[in-house]
């Protein structure tokens, strides 16, 4: 930790079959951490762009479709809507989305949300924690990301990957990420395996970002984990993605 307040946590952690994963933690303070949604009409790379932009702090946001790339799911900008491709119904309403609002930072169904939000709003998802409770069940599929897969390369809750993930406590924002895909060094982990860390790291609300070879985590201008978007590749490299969270102390 530095003056700033913000915390790093890196561990191995175990999973209950003996696999292990990797995970990234980065804590930043609530009272003095200002956050908001970024948007690429052209695909970046998150840690080439924040390297590029003196952005040291953020984390992958939500889903894309690609060719051409737009996003899955509500996108807004200081009160403005982007573009977008919409969430397969009967299930947008029921999505998770992030919401900011004048730095206040909340992780709810899209219709817990204003229709027309003032400030930022993502949809992300599946919501994993709320009120310091696991939420996610992948057998009720209340955000459709079992039946919606269509819009996905598969479904995304089902097995383990490389994940990120944002959770809110009284005291913090949460980003998470993990390593995956990586035979014999890093299993990922499953959606139930994402909320359980959450709620162990404290978190009281918890949602799913975008992940698989998405998955991006950048803390002090680097990138913190390995991204692989297929089992094994040579070398690890971050993929080109539409959206992302940005953390920012306030008044800087």
């Amino acid at each position: 930790m530095i003056a700033d307040g913000i915390k790093y946590l890196l561990r191995r952690h175990l999973l209950a079959d003996g696999e292990v994963t990797t995970l990234y933690v980065v804590r930043y303070p609530r009272r003095s951490t200002r956050a908001r949604v970024l948007y690429f009409p052209r695909p970046e790379r998150l840690d080439v762009w924040c390297r590029r932009n003196g952005v040291e702090e953020a984390v992958v946001g939500g889903f894309f479709l690609r060719d051409p790339y737009r996003p899955l799911g509500e996108l807004w900008l200081d009160g403005r809507p982007v573009g977008h491709e919409p969430v397969a119904a009967p299930y947008a309403e029921h999505r998770g989305s992030v919401v900011i609002d004048d730095g206040r930072v909340r992780l709810v169904k899209r219709r817990a949300a204003p229709a027309e939000p003032l400030g930022d709003l993502v949809q992300a998802g599946p919501l994993l924690v709320a009120d310091g409770t696991i939420v996610f069940d992948a057998d009720e599929d209340r955000e459709g990301f079992s039946a919606g897969a269509r819009q996905f390369d598969s479904d995304i809750t089902d097995g383990r990957y490389p994940r990120a993930a944002l959770g809110v406590s009284s005291e913090s924002l949460i980003a998470l990420a993990c390593d995956g895909r990586r035979s014999n060094v890093d299993g990922g982990l499953s959606m139930i395996e994402l909320a359980e860390v959450m709620v162990e790291l404290g978190a009281e609300s918890a949602i799913n970002l975008d992940g698989g070879g998405s998955t991006t985590l950048v803390h002090r201008g680097h990138l913190l984990n390995r991204p692989y978007s297929s089992q094994d590749q040579p070398a690890p490299r971050s993929r080109r993605v539409v959206s992302a969270l940005a953390f920012e102390r306030h008044g800087a």
